[in-house]
């Protein structure tokens, strides 16, 4: 059994951007100055209290240096008693001051840096909700197939990367979506496609690309010869309960592996090494940081990666906050957490387990109250025992860990929805603070939309899966029930449940500007429909602003030393080239972070 690492519980500083020095798009100065410290004594009766009131007055006196000032832009500090400040000062890698130029000025020393934002707009730090940092770091270093639009155009990358290496090599990749297609492959089984345009590409390399939900994956014949299902007398295969290898009307398996048969393809694809997991990690934080992100909710994570991130904390090699959820298919690891406790500090937290509770909508996974409007007799799945909610909920409760479970089909819902009220309802003092979370809680029967609110159950969205989902979305599920219960953010609010929004990345791109948009809107990034699917639900900016900010530090039990701008908590901003709360909605697309700031330390500048 694996040793779990203990994460530090000092706080390492982020190592600062190269970038922090340059003066591209901004006006960087280095003002002179001397800090006033006036000594104040108190009349006291005792030396100790002098003493002690000296060393009170004389630690406020230095904490009044500032390190870092900004001013010259619109702030939302989504902090309704100082909303619209004119200047920000910040402290090591807390916010000092919040308010007038002038008085902030007056906090400056020698080496202050002052940033003059030119007229862009800073916010708290971007937190992503609910992604995968090791997936998407993977998806920078594999095969990228986000935005491909046919499945020609997958087989000519994969046909190029296999011209650069050797016979027998592994090609791996993710983000098809056949529903994004603008042209249809000649052949498909099942609504999904067959492996022979990948497996004329590459005859001689195994390949395996991961659908964009991560819920199916389609190989070649190279790959399908290993795993050993290669015909229709290949029927020895175990295939996990809740997975499927799919077949033609002959019985020929087409190359894909859904829901748990991926387990199969994952048994035979070389394992990730040290060097590689360092590089995805890398590659990932790199991404965050240029996407704004300041936090992020990893959902699902193995020992192995844990111990990286601590790694990296410890290194001091950390840009952006951690949020860790455990994998909920790892009972050991889940045991040794519940048994020790929770892990806090400002850089890494882990007090959270993500269960599965079924599939992805898209390759009708998501497990329904009633048939697949475009696919009769068919429902859908739960990934796991339904009652193992209920038995790790009630020790989450026990533990002070959260409970995170992705449940995106009506009847996903309600079962974890039912599992989390009996749990929390023979845990009373504890359910108070439990913020149990539903990860997508994508399509939600009407009945249950107001139980969320009132047992504090966090819904967990991704925005932008309404505007690459919604308009194949309605096939699955017909019309009345895309309207009554998917997507229901404008009502989940209603109900006092506080919203969650994120990317899932890498199922989508991690940029929070197209997730703001899809929020704002409820269109495709295509600007379509013209008022948006179901336009009732749309979030007003402020709300769309909270839910990637403070809402989202909510969900991960931070909100009082992150999300909002406010004086003692972690300096951490995004900074974007448009005012996303007030420019026009044509402009949010083309909106730039211009600069992520994460405990007060600059770790990315766009450079024109």
């Amino acid at each position: 059994m694996a040793v779990r690492v203990q994460l530090p519980s000092r706080v390492p500083q982020v190592i600062q951007s190269p970038a922090s020095d340059r003066q591209a798009s901004f006006v960087f100065h280095q003002i002179p100055g001397k800090m006033k410290s006036p000594v104040v004594f108190l009349l006291v009766k005792t030396i100790t209290i002098v003493l002690l009131a000296t060393a009170i007055f004389g630690c406020s006196a230095e904490k009044q240096k500032a390190d870092l000032i900004i001013f010259g832009g619109t702030i939302h500090t989504l902090d309704t008693a100082n909303n619209s400040p004119q200047a920000i000062a910040v402290a090591d890698d807390t916010i000092l001051f919040i308010g007038g130029l002038d008085e902030a000025m007056k906090l400056r020393h020698d080496k202050t840096l002052v940033l003059d934002l030119k007229g862009k707009t800073l916010t708290p730090g971007f937190i992503e909700g609910h992604g995968h940092m090791m997936g998407l770091g993977y998806n920078e270093l594999n095969l990228d197939l986000m935005g491909i639009e046919s499945m020609e155009a997958i087989a000519e990358k994969v046909k190029e990367a296999a011209s650069k290496l050797k016979p027998g090599e592994w090609i791996v990749g993710r983000g098809w979506h056949q529903d994004k297609w603008t042209k249809q492959p000649p052949r498909m089984v099942k609504g999904l496609p067959t492996h022979d345009l990948i497996t004329k590409a590459a005859p001689d390399n195994p390949v395996a690309l991961a659908h964009a939900s991560g819920h199916s994956v389609l190989v070649n014949a190279k790959a399908m010869d290993i795993i050993g299902v290669s015909g229709t007398s290949s029927e020895k295969i175990q295939v996990p309960v809740g997975g499927e290898i799919f077949r033609d009307e002959l019985g020929n398996p087409t190359g894909i592996f859904n829901e748990t048969a991926e387990a199969l393809v994952e048994k035979v694809i070389p394992a990730a090494n040290a060097e590689s997991d360092r590089k995805a990690l890398e590659l990932a934080l790199a991404a965050c940081n240029r996407n704004g992100i300041t936090g992020f909710h990893s959902a699902g994570e193995s020992q192995k990666t844990i111990d990286l991130i601590g790694e990296f904390s410890e290194q001091k090699k950390l840009s952006v906050r951690m949020y860790l959820m455990l994998s909920g298919s790892d009972a050991d690891l889940i045991n040794r957490y519940l048994t020790s406790g929770p892990i806090t500090n400002k850089w890494v937290t882990i007090r959270a387990i993500k269960l599965y509770g079924d599939g992805a909508l898209g390759s009708r996974g998501a497990w329904l109250l009633e048939d697949y409007s475009d696919a009769p007799g068919i429902r859908g799945q739960a990934n796991m025992v339904m009652d193992s909610v209920l038995t790790i909920s009630r020790r989450a409760l026990r533990s002070g860990f959260q409970v995170c479970t992705h449940a995106i089909g009506d009847r996903a819902n309600r079962e974890v929805l039912d599992r989390y009220e009996q749990a929390l309802g023979e845990f009373p003092e504890q359910a108070v603070n439990a913020r149990f979370r539903i990860e997508h809680a994508q399509h939600i029967h009407p009945d249950d939309i107001p139980r969320f609110g009132k047992l504090g159950v966090i819904p967990a969205m991704q925005a932008i899966h309404l505007s690459s989902d919604r308009p194949w979305a309605i096939d699955r599920l017909g019309k009345k029930r895309i309207e009554e219960g998917a997507y229901m953010w404008q009502q989940l609010l209603q109900t006092g449940a506080v919203v969650v929004n994120g990317s899932d990345v890498p199922v989508e791109p991690i940029s929070p500007i197209a997730s703001f948009y899809a929020s704002v809107t409820r269109k495709t990034l295509k600007g379509l429909p013209e008022n948006g699917f179901e336009p009732a639900q749309k979030l007003t900016r402020l709300q769309a602003l909270r839910s990637y900010t403070l809402d989202a530090a909510y969900g991960a039990f931070e909100e009082k030393i992150k999300g909002s701008i406010e004086v003692g908590k972690l300096a951490d901003f995004t900074i974007f080239t448009n005012d996303l709360i007030n420019c026009a909605e044509e402009d949010i697309l083309q909106t730039k972070v211009a600069m992520t700031i994460v405990g007060g330390r600059v770790v990315f500048e766009h450079s024109k």
